[in-house]
């Protein structure tokens, strides 16, 4: 700890994905508004060139930093490509090689700050060990589901056996993916190596899931809560988006996104927008593409005539929308989403029931703990894992308009106050948790 100031030093290393990031960031602006840490936040710098200064509180701004992490660089890995956002999937394997051949910039990086604590992501190994070289304490933060994590380590403790809890499964076009996405990185997933570990959910989500991969881990996990960034904390204009919401009646509008770093096919897109249309439910509908097809336009990739039968009832926007603002408008329903952690957290906070439609990793873990929790609904994709229109709307109406889904209503409204307690409990526990950590240490 800062003998001078008495405050602990931390310093942070997430993955490069704004799903990792963005977790990350939260958890060092909870840290810093309590005047004991010092946050140095290491990324990459075409990461830390996307992050908005701006937006971060000024009881925080002077106690958090940016530490740019420099991978190395190579023909078909330029420096703006250090990073997943707008990484051409082919690309993905040598930013992974890249990252994990940083161990020696990164101790550079750890004798410069001399951090109390290390707070590190699913990756690398090195890190935890290179802390533990220079006696650095070291903590384990997870930024996806305790569902996720804890099939993932059941698995790999012994395929053969059932996971203990048969609502969270896998249908068969599923599971091939997950187990190869496990076979492929088996050798970098990788256990807390320290007393302790970080998981940003909450007990009143996944209570008995925490319990079961802290006895798989033989680790304390300590839930951080959901952290999600406050809305209020992002002055970016969105007057468009909630003037057109203003116009619609409360709860006749559905938000559909499937993430910033997921692009649907041609039918997904085609399949998705036919339910939509075929459900007669308002909509907001962010749509991306791959950077390769950038200017490919809406239209273009929307059924012919798609936008003209919708005319006001739909709204389509390319690449961004105020996610929080929006779920947090009187107008929306329903969340159409991939299930992905920070999406689904972002609206169990804010009480919106989800129209779970998962696509690959974690997201239909996700979706079905959306359907064990009674929030939500997901769209069934077939046998060979094709979504079809007519589900899509069946399960849109199910969920925002028809009197079967005022259960799935309640019990999102029920939850998100249940979380907003909770959450800001687990927040304090955890911090206390960190700065004990540290405290201990130092004694020793």
């Amino acid at each position: 700890m800062d003998s001078r100031h008495g405050r602990v030093r931390v310093l942070m290393l997430p993955w490069l994905a704004h799903g990792h990031i963005s977790p990350f960031l939260q958890l060092a602006k909870n840290l810093a508004a309590t005047q004991n840490f010092d946050i140095y936040v290491c990324s990459t710098p075409v990461n830390i060139s996307s992050f908005n200064h701006d937006f971060l509180p000024p009881h925080s701004s002077l106690s958090i930093h940016f530490v740019e992490f420099h991978l190395p660089t190579s023909p078909d890995l330029p420096p703006h490509h250090h990073t997943t956002k707008g990484l051409p999937p082919h690309l993905m394997f040598s930013l992974f090689s890249a990252f994990y051949n940083s161990s020696s910039t990164f101790s550079t990086i750890l004798k410069t700050i001399n951090p109390d604590l290390l707070i590190y992501d699913f990756a690398p190994s090195w890190a935890p060990e290179l802390a533990s070289s220079m006696n650095i304490q070291s903590v384990f933060f997870m930024c996806s589901s305790a569902v996720m994590f804890s099939l993932t380590y059941h698995f790999i403790r012994d395929p053969t056996v059932d996971f203990p809890f048969p609502d969270i499964y896998l249908h068969d076009h599923e599971q091939e993916k997950f187990m190869s996405l496990i076979e492929s990185r088996r050798s970098r997933i990788q256990k807390a190596s320290s007393c302790m570990a970080l998981i940003k959910t909450s007990r009143a989500i996944e209570a008995k899931y925490i319990d079961y991969l802290s006895v798989l881990f033989e680790t304390k996990l300590v839930p951080v809560g959901p952290l999600i960034n406050d809305p209020t904390d992002n002055p970016i204009e969105d007057s468009d988006f909630m003037k057109w919401l203003d116009k619609k009646e409360k709860f006749s509008t559905i938000f559909v996104s499937f993430g910033s770093e997921y692009f649907l096919s041609k039918e997904e897109i085609e399949e998705t927008a036919h339910g939509l249309e075929q459900s007669k439910v308002n909509f907001i509908w962010v749509l991306r593409f791959p950077a390769e097809l950038e200017k490919f336009s809406i239209k273009e990739a929307l059924p012919e005539g798609f936008l003209e039968r919708v005319g006001e009832r739909g709204k389509v926007v390319e690449g961004w929308a105020p996610q929080a603002r929006i779920l947090g408008h009187r107008s929306v329903g329903g969340f159409a989403s991939h299930c992905g952690w920070n999406s689904l957290l972002e609206s169990i906070a804010s009480g919106v029931p989800i129209i779970a439609m998962p696509v690959q990793f974690d997201q239909p873990l996700n979706s079905r703990l959306v359907e064990e929790l009674g929030i939500g609904v997901e769209v069934k994709r077939d046998e060979k894992g094709r979504l079809r229109r007519e589900k899509v709307a069946e399960v849109i109406r199910a969920v925002v308009v028809e009197e079967g889904g005022e259960c799935v209503r309640r019990q999102a409204k029920e939850l998100r106050e249940i979380l907003r307690c909770k959450g800001e409990e687990e927040m304090n526990g955890a911090m206390e948790e960190l700065l004990q950590l540290c405290k201990g240490k130092k004694e020793n």
